[in-house]
């Protein structure tokens, strides 16, 4: 079993039942997840608070935290992108294998540190 980061698209595209072949794919993979995520899928899908859709959030993905620490490391890079930054930045820091994504600037990356830039596990 990985330890499995999600973009925020590749986690919208789950959230919003839009691949079920990457659902399938991460099935008994445990799942991470940016706070940033949420806040951008709720945003775009206009989702008032509370709603039913975060009810099971806790239960089927680990919610990363952002904290000062990781904004400062994003500040410098590795892309130009502050938001990719931290999602790649968390993506480490939460000790996770994988990086799915389906951003072909990330994907060419390959790697971030020790974790696998991918579009599927």
């Amino acid at each position: 079993m990985a330890k499995v980061f999600l973009d925020t698209n590749a986690f919208i595209d789950i959230s919003e039942d839009r691949d079920s072949s990457l659902l399938t794919s991460l099935d008994g993979h445990s799942l991470f997840v940016s706070v940033i995520s949420l806040g951008i899928w709720t945003y775009l899908y206009k989702i008032c608070v509370p709603d039913k859709k975060f009810d099971e959030l806790p239960n089927n993905f680990n919610i990363v935290a952002v904290d000062v620490s990781t904004a400062q490391k994003s500040f410098l890079g590795p892309t130009s992108d502050f938001e990719d930054n931290i999602q790649l930045h968390s993506a480490v820091e939460s000790g996770c294998d994988v990086f799915i994504t389906k951003d072909a600037g990330l994907l060419k990356m390959g790697y971030f540190g020790k974790v696998k830039i991918v579009s599927q596990v």
